[in-house]
Formats: structure tokens, sequence, C-alpha cells
């Protein structure tokens, strides 16, 4: 059987290399799908990061002064370590209050645990020193050089500024960093979020060192800290554990679906070739022992390619995503040992298991049995009706468990319903896929004639066949659809909650007295302002709420985006902002408003996103009040501002009349990246699962092309000339292509729907359902190309 090995791997060398090429994309894909998935994890979790990436465990949990002992010990346990929090000071220069208070955080003193990032001048070295954040700076003009004054009285704390950082991390972002020796000023008032740690010894060692020191306080991995903050920061959902199991699940179902397509075909077509060996004395075991070496020898070579391959394409990707696409926020590549091991044993197990399933019945049934043609599928048979029985269920099942997710909105249900559904119209494919090319049969006659016809009956001569040539494309276009509906729609329907959410770009709001006009024209002139909008108000008093400023709605639509409540006070309401309603107050009471000796009984809507005023009709306005003043600027930014400028320019205007301001651009920015980072990681990982389904379909349909070398030699020997049997190919690729194209259409469609209503419905109530008309155009334009391409070559 040795010599029958050898021998085999030589006379099949090239259907083995369309099977080796389905092993390696199939592992390739895998270990693509973790380094995007691990780099999307790393660039949403950059600005969580940033603040312990030099650290070995962090502190948190902190009691009160905890971070203190913590930071004041670290010396004697020969430590670096550093507060990540800030104290609430007011700043002067000259004597001249430029802010009355604002953030005030540690800048350490170690590199490693220093993670601000320098835009001007120097770090601060030494106590006496102190780096601004350059957007911060804005708003008290401060430059490098100046000396500032920050706390009061016996606190006060004089600091001459050496630099100008920016501060990647929004959620640990101070507007002033002093060294240790300047902050531990004011000891008692530092709010600390957690305390970084880095020190020789183990984490076990260094959880020891912190707990000597204080045990009012929780230590964990940096790792594990910061993916509970990420938790935390999306209410409770790991988005990013979700998207890695949803497309591990993809690519391991995809791997396996393509694998094991190309070796039933391969090992399909040589049934008469094991019969014939057991004819001439080979026994059972025999040839099933020859398979497994064969299988094991192709899987072992190709999963060490894909294994490179995969490796090489997703660090590839993941560098074009981010020179290509500033908005592409992907951080580093790290992909775990599990993710290799997996890999390789999808590449050795699913091989081994595919080249022995299709064999299975060549070496049970009668050697003259197996030598005859196979019938395929047939539903009047008893092995027919088992097979669509069985698929029926499964598809059943599937379906139950799709109605199953929707109703308990569960992400995990979601893929064992698709994936079941999905397996289950495989099981049907041979009974599905001809019918669906008879249907369209007549129609491909008329239009490309005789190879029209040929084609047609070729592509229904061998039901298995076909429905394995059309698996690979019906996953990439199901895929490729529903991710399409479902970005488009998640993104339309997050579009129009940020709307709601954070109506305005920016928000000026007198805290005092009227705003001068002068600011409106200095607001106008700045680079980053596209339209400006003056509120007329007044100071009103709301029972429950207390003296709030009360602005009347103006024609806000230059400003607004979407249909914002700013801009649709009815005349019996008023809009209140959450953070201003007392404890017992929700949206739907009533209150009274009064201004002066006036007041009106008005409903209550609460909301955000225009700064801290209530705001009414200007009918209700009227009633209320016969004079009013400048209260509040209401500001649209240019397309493209970058958030932080915008903010930062909105302060330095608000600095001198003490205004309040508001950055929703900065909020809408950082729920972009969110977004962004996941887009461009579902589309690298989409982009390589519709190649490996390109890649799918031309090796089944190659090997399929070879299995009928002897037909398509008899049809030339009864006249068909070349560019005939060249048509009928092609005409037999583009039909299965077309029929994939429309079955996977209305998959996804389906898909897509369950998965709005099953993971975007439940945060965004009547979510819309948006189909993408023109992207989905060019999936049926490039999977009819893609299906004769590889019918050409």
């Amino acid at each position: 059987m040795r010599t029958v090995l050898l021998a085999s791997l030589r006379t099949h060398t090239r259907r083995y290399v369309a099977a080796a090429i389905a092993v390696t994309i199939g592992v390739a894909f895998i270990l693509t799908t973790a380094a995007l998935t691990s780099s999307a994890r790393s660039g949403m979790l950059a600005g969580i990061r940033a603040p312990y990436a030099g650290a070995d465990v962090v502190a948190t949990d902190l009691a009160p002064l905890a971070a203190v002992e913590i930071r004041d010990g670290a010396r004697a346990e020969r430590a670096d370590a550093a507060v990540v929090g800030w104290t609430r000071q007011p700043v002067s220069r000259d004597g001249v209050r430029i802010v009355d208070e604002t953030d005030v955080g540690e800048l350490s003193l170690s590199p490693a645990l220093r993670w601000q990032e320098l835009a001007s001048g120097r770090f601060a070295t030494a106590p006496g020193e102190a780096v601004v954040d350059r957007n911060a700076a804005k708003k008290g003009d401060v430059e490098v050089g100046d000396v500032l004054t920050v706390g009061s009285g016996r606190d006060a704390v004089e600091v001459e500024v050496v630099g100008k950082v920016d501060s990647p991390s929004v959620t640990s972002a101070a507007a002033v960093y002093l060294t240790w020796a300047d902050l531990r000023t004011w000891g008692e008032t530092i709010y600390a979020d957690a305390v970084a740690w880095s020190s020789a010894g183990s984490v076990e060692e260094q959880t020891a060192q912190i707990e000597s020191i204080t045990s009012d306080v929780r230590v964990m991995p940096v790792e594990e800290f910061v993916e509970e903050r990420q938790v935390q920061a999306n209410q409770g959902v790991d988005v990013l554990a979700t998207l890695l199991l949803l497309f591990a699940a993809i690519a391991l179902f995809v791997s396996v679906l393509v694998i094991a397509n190309t070796f039933t075909i391969l090992f399909a077509q040589r049934r008469r070739d094991f019969a014939l060996l057991r004819c001439v004395g080979a026994t059972r075991r025999q040839v099933l022992r020859s398979i497994r070496v064969e299988a094991l020898v192709l899987g072992v070579v190709a999963s060490v390619i894909g294994i490179a391959a995969g490796t090489g394409l997703g660090h590839g990707l993941v560098a074009a995503a981010r020179g290509l696409f500033s908005s592409a926020a992907l951080g580093d590549v790290h992909i775990g040992l599990r993710w290799y091991v997996g890999a390789a044993a999808v590449g050795l197990l699913v091989t081994t298991v595919a080249a022995w399933l299709p064999t299975r019945r060549a070496v049970r049934v009668d050697p003259l049995v197996a030598l005859r043609p196979e019938a395929g599928v047939d539903v009047r048979t008893g092995a027919g009706r088992v097979r669509v029985a069985s698929g029926v269920l499964v598809a059943a099942a599937g379906v139950v468990l799709l109605a199953m997710s929707v109703a308990g909105e569960s992400v995990r249900v979601m893929v064992a319903g698709g994936s079941a559904a999905f397996v289950g119209l495989l099981m049907l494919g041979p009974i599905v896929v001809p019918a669906l090319i008879r249907a369209v049969g007549p129609l491909t006659g008329r239009i490309a004639g005789m190879p029209g016809r040929l084609a047609t009956s070729n592509a229904v001569r061998n039901p298995r066949r076909t429905a394995a040539t059309t698996a690979s494309l019906l996953v990439g276009v199901t895929l490729t659809t529903a991710v399409l509906i479902g970005m488009a729609s998640s993104r339309s329907a997050l579009g129009a909650e940020l709307d709601t959410q954070h109506p305005l770009d920016g928000a000026l709001t007198s805290t005092g007295e009227a705003i001068p006009g002068s600011v409106v024209a200095q607001v106008e002139s700045l680079p980053s302002v596209d339209a400006v909008v003056a509120v007329q108000g007044t100071q009103a008093r709301i029972v429950g709420a207390g003296a709030v400023p009360l602005l009347s709605a103006p024609d806000s639509t230059t400003v607004t985006r979407g249909d914002g409540p700013v801009a649709a006070a009815g005349p019996e309401e008023v809009y209140v902002p959450w953070e201003l309603l007392g404890p017992q107050q929700f949206g739907g009471d009533t209150v009274t408003v009064r201004v002066g000796d006036r007041t009106e009984r008005l409903t209550v809507v609460g909301g955000e996103g225009w700064g801290g005023a209530a705001v009414v009709a200007p009918e209700t306005f009227a009633r209320l009040s016969e004079e009013s003043a400048l209260t509040a600027v209401w500001v649209r930014a240019e397309e493209g501002a970058d958030g932080d400028d915008f903010g930062g320019d909105l302060s330095a205007a608000a600095a001198p009349v003490a205004a309040e301001t508001v950055n929703g651009l900065a909020d809408r920015a950082w729920v972009d990246l969110q977004l962004d980072v996941l887009t461009w990681t579902v589309v690298g990982l989409l982009a390589v699962a519709v190649v490996i389904a390109l890649i799918g379909i031309a090796n089944t349909l190659g090997l399929s092309v070879i299995e009928r070398s002897r037909e398509n030699s008899l049809l030339r020997a009864l006249g068909l000339t070349r560019r005939q049997l060249r048509a009928t190919l092609a005409v037999e690729s583009v039909l299965l292509a077309l029929v994939a194209t429309v079955l996977g259409g209305v998959l996804g469609t389906a898909f897509a729907w369950v998965a709005v209503q099953a993971m975007v419905e439940p945060v965004i109530v009547d979510a819309p359902f948006v189909l993408p008309w023109l992207q989905l155009a060019a999936v049926v334009a490039v999977a009819g190309a893609a299906g004769l391409l590889a019918g050409v070559l």
C-alpha cells in the first residue's frame, strides 16, 4: 500500500493542489480572524489601557486615602507607582484666576508609567514643574514658560509650565499634570480611579507588596482590569468578546465547509479507484489507512503553510487598514497560542475527517457496486428521505432558535440558530439548488442557446456535486449580505440615537450674567465652526431643579442634528437636562416653572446635549417673560473638525464670561471611533470570508471539470467546438453563482433582520432595517463575475 500511496500522491497532484489550497485558506482564515479581532480589541481598549500600559498590576476599588498610602509606600517597596485620578483645584496666573476649578492629575517621573504624549516643550522632571493638556491650555491661553498657581491659600503650589501634552485616555485625562511631590499637597481631596504599579517580581508578589501597605484595595492584573472597565463602559456587555465569538464561529464554519466540500468532491471522484483496489486484493483497513495517511500528509503541509500565510495576512491587513484609512483605529496584533493550536487542529482534524467520510460507502459496499455510477440524491429512496427529513429538522431547529434569540435578545442563541438553519439548508442543498437551477433553465436556454441548455443539464446531473459547488459562494454571499445590511442598519440606528443624545456639536451657556455679543462673533470666527445660533433666555426656577437658565427654543435647524429635542419643544413642555432633575422627578412629570411672578405648569421632557439649561417653546417663553437676554450660543462644527480642538476653542471663548461649555462633537467622535474600529474589523474579516468563498467555488468547479474530462471530450468528438465548450462551462459557472447569490441574498437579509432585532433593538428602540441597495447590487455583480472567473480558470 505504500507504493499505492506514493503513486496516488503523484497521479492526483492537480486534485491535491485544490485540496491543499482549501486547507491552507481555512487555517489562514482562522488566524486572520484572530489577528483582526485582536487588533480591534487593542484599538478599542487603547484609551482605557493607556494609563496602565507600563504597569504590571492595578490597585482599584480604593478606600479614601488608600491611593495616597500606596503611592507613598511605593519607594519603600522599590516600585514605580502612579495615581490615575485627579483633584479639582483653581488655577491662577499673575494673580488672575484663569479657571475656578479644573482637573489636576499626576505626571509620573517613571517613563514606563508616563502615559501622556508630549506635544511641545518637555516633560516635568522635578517639583515646581508642570505640563498642561494642549487643548485645556487654550482656555486660559497658557503657554510653555508660564508660571501658574495651582490651588489656593496655604495649599497653593507654584509651578512652571515646561510642556504641553495630549491625553490619549479620555476617561483619565486632566487639564494640568504635576509631579507627585506637588500633587501630594491635596492628598485628602484626590479622587483616585486606580493606582498603576510596577516592580520586580510576579503578579502575586506585587499584589502582596500593595496589600502590605493597605488592605482597603482590590489588586488585579492590568489586562483583567482593562477588560473589566471596557465591559463597564459598554453597560455590562463585552462587545469585543461577542465580536470574537461571532467571527470565531464564522471562521470555523467557513473553513470546515470549504475543506469538507473540497475533499467530498476529491474523494468522490476516486470512488472507483478505491473499489478497484479492493477488487485486486486490498482490504478495507488498508484502503482507509492509505486515505488517512494521504490526508494527514496533506493536512500537515497545508496547515504549516496556512499558519504562515494567516499570520502574515493578518498583520498585513491591519497595516494596510492603518495606512489607507486614518479612521481605522486598529491596535497591535496579538495572536495567542490557543489560536495557533486551534487552527492547526482544524487543519489536521477536518482534513482527516473530510477525507474519511466520503470513502465510507466505497469501502462498506461490494466493490462491484462501488464501480457503478453514483445515483446521487433521490428523495424517493430511503437515504434520500432520511437526508431530506434530517435537513428539514435541523433547519426547523435553527429557525426556532433564531425566534428565541429575538425574543430573548441573546447573541449566542442567535449564532447557534443561524448556524443550525444554514447547516439544514446545506443538507437540503442537493434538493433545493437543482430545483432553483431547473426553474431558471428555460430562460438560460433561450438566452445562451445550446450552451445554455447543456449548462443547465450539467448543473443538475449530479445534485450533490452541484450543492457542494455552490456551498462556498452561498456562505460568502450570505455573510456579505447579512453584514452589509446589519452594519447599515446599526449605523443608521446609532446615528439617529446620537442625533437625539447629542443634538448640538457645541454649546456655551451662561451661568449668571448675559453673554456679550462679542462672544458670538468670536465663536463664528473659529476655524472649526460652521454655523452659530444665538439663543435668547432668562433666569427661572423649576420646582425640584432649582434656579436654571431658561431658553426660548430658536430656529436651530442650522446647528442641530436630526430631530433633536431642542428643536421640537411643544407649547406645554419644558426640556430639562437629566442631571438637573430632582431625585424624584422623571420624564412625563408636571412641574411648575417660575420667572418672576409668572408661573406655568409644564410637562417635563428629559434629555441632554444642549448644556445646563431648560428649553421651552417661544410661545411658552413669551407667557413667562417679556424680557430676554443672550443666554446661550449653539454651535455646529465644520465637517471633519477635531473634537478636542473644537472643544478647546469653545472653552477659550467661554472662559472670559464664565460660560459653561458642552462638547457634543467629542462625545460623538468617541462613539464613532468605536464604530470605526468595529466596522473596519468586520470589513477585513468579511473580505477574507469572501476570498475563501471564491477559492472554494473555484476549487469545486475546477474539480468538477476535471471529473468530467471524458464527458467534455465526448462532446468535442460529437461536434462541440472549443468556444461552445468554453461557453457551456462559463454559463454553468454563472448559473451556479446566480443561484447561490439569490439564495444567499435572501438568507443574509433574513439573518440580518434577526441580528437587528436581537442585538440592536434592545439598545435602540425602533431601530430601522436598512437595505443598502447599491452595495447589495455590487455583491450580485461580484458573485457573478467570480463564478465566471472560476469557470474560465
